[in-house]
């Protein structure tokens, strides 16, 4: 299944750049992340705990940075395995532009999933595909375009 959308982030390309590769900016982002491990400037390990329609699970992966033109993206890939719920893998490829001051951050996810999850029925798994994504992209451009506060005095 292929899911494509844009935000519009309140910050600069170099910002938003440097959010995509910040692991705990990422760990904050991704709905039902319980960790997420750098294990170098490419690769990352991390569990996920999703529930997709009557089916929960917990997930354990390898997500992996490839691709990676900085200021102006990278492409993302992942592979879980959910013990009997079954496994799920898929990528992104992540595209930023500068529009004035703000950065447009477009991407197209292509996910593929097996096992008891893919008896759960095609629209539903695409539906959740879609509300994750959007999940993750809006909290990570609230999160990214957030303005600093302001350092309290004493």
């Amino acid at each position: 299944m292929e899911i494509k959308g844009e935000y519009k982030v309140a910050a600069s390309r170099d910002k938003v750049f440097a959010a995509l590769n910040d692991q705990d900016v990422l760990r904050a982002c991704i709905p039902g992340c319980e960790s997420l491990d750098k294990l170098s400037d490419t690769e990352m390990t991390a569990k996920v705990r999703l529930r997709i329609g009557p089916v929960s699970a917990a997930f354990t992966g390898k997500v992996t940075l490839s691709d990676i033109d900085p200021p102006n993206g990278y492409k993302i890939t992942g592979e879980g395995q959910g013990g009997v719920a079954g496994f799920a893998k898929g990528g992104a490829v992540v595209k930023l532009t500068e529009d004035g001051n703000d950065t447009v951050l477009a991407y197209e996810v292509d996910a593929q999933v097996g096992g008891k999850i893919a008896q759960v029925g095609a629209r539903l798994i695409a539906g959740t595909a879609k509300k994750l994504a959007d999940q993750f992209f809006g909290k990570f451009a609230e999160k990214v375009g957030a303005p600093v506060a302001p350092a309290e005095t004493a």
